[in-house]
């Protein structure tokens, strides 16, 4: 195992346990917002194993990141729309 495919691995976990700190919140309080941010820091995770063990040439990698430009798309939607429901 190399040095970037075990640091790759530790920011997945990373954002697979932040994704869970998130839906605990939603649990409690049942705010959509809670449930936005954990999906989108499931599908940072995703993408970052997705590079992470992918392999994938530099050309191809950027399909990937139309994953982590969902997940800040999402973000910016549920924090513009908490902020209209206030």
């Amino acid at each position: 195992m190399t040095l970037p495919a075990f640091l790759s691995g530790a920011v997945s976990f990373g954002f697979f346990l932040i994704s869970l700190f998130f839906l605990r919140f939603w649990r409690e309080t049942r705010d959509p917002l809670f449930v936005a941010f954990s999906v989108s820091f499931l599908l940072l995770g995703i993408g970052q194993i997705i590079l992470g063990l992918g392999g994938m040439p530099d050309e191809q990698r950027s399909l990937v990141y139309l994953v982590r430009f969902t997940a800040f798309l999402l973000i910016i939607r549920a924090v513009v729309a908490k902020n209209r429901a206030i």
